[in-house]
């Protein structure tokens, strides 16, 4: 690896991290020893400060630091490319817009050199078809950013119907159907809802009394605690 790959690398582990990384698990991820790792941090500080020591022989990076725009390796175009064309192929109307404006964006102000790789993509993505929904992924998508319950009619594998009032947390997008995960008032407890057997919704104004992070947090621990059950019963 060239150095300057090295050093750009170095900066987009730090980025990605949660919180303070070793110089040996950035070694390990880049293939390079610790000693090399030391090396590049230290000619990192040098040209511009942004790598912050911490205890314990780790690494984090300066609040506030920005990398340059658009510093994209092809993979990572590609990348782009593949989630962009499975949102047009896969998303609603508004977020098949997204992508494409997404897309025209990056096209936009990429180096010349990548300009095709927008243009002509070498990945591509089968269309499927949509569900049919009552409540819109856009709808469902706006009530979680806004935390507003759902009030809704929803119909099970046997065809019965129950009302229920819903803390959306999640809107899941598969191949073919959409999964809202949430909190159900009627259960007591997190569901999983397919927007297709949704057969009415209302979006409320009634918010979600609780902290979005927080609830989101309960609903990932019962999911862990829901696959052990599974796993140990089998």
């Amino acid at each position: 690896m060239r150095r300057g790959d090295r050093l750009f690398e170095i900066i987009e582990i730090l980025r990605r991290a949660k919180g303070p990384i070793s110089a040996q698990s950035i070694g390990e991820e880049l293939g390079e020893t610790k000693r090399t790792v030391y090396r590049e941090d230290a000619a990192l500080n040098g040209q511009c400060g942004p790598i912050i020591g911490v205890a314990g022989g780790a690494y984090v990076l300066e609040p506030g630091f920005h990398m340059p725009p658009l510093m994209l390796t092809p993979d990572e175009i590609e990348a782009v490319m593949l989630g962009a064309l499975w949102v047009q192929t896969r998303g609603e109307p508004e977020l098949v817009l997204a992508a494409k404006k997404l897309i025209t964006k990056l096209e936009a102000v990429a180096p010349e050199k990548y300009r095709t790789s927008f243009l002509e993509p070498v990945v591509s993505v089968a269309p499927v078809a949509q569900p049919e929904e009552v409540l819109g992924a856009a709808a469902i998508r706006l009530a979680i950013r806004r935390r507003k319950k759902i009030a809704l009619a929803y119909s099970d594998n046997s065809g019965q119907k129950t009302r229920r009032v819903i803390w959306p947390i999640l809107l899941g997008y598969r191949d073919t159907s959409r999964i809202i995960a949430a909190w159900c008032e009627l259960r007591m407890g997190f569901r999983y809802f397919r927007t297709e057997r949704i057969v009415e919704a209302d979006a409320l104004e009634d918010s979600i009394p609780r902290r979005m992070d927080l609830l989101r947090a309960e609903w990932r621990n019962a999911t862990d605690a829901e696959r052990r059950r599974y796993e140990e019963g089998t």
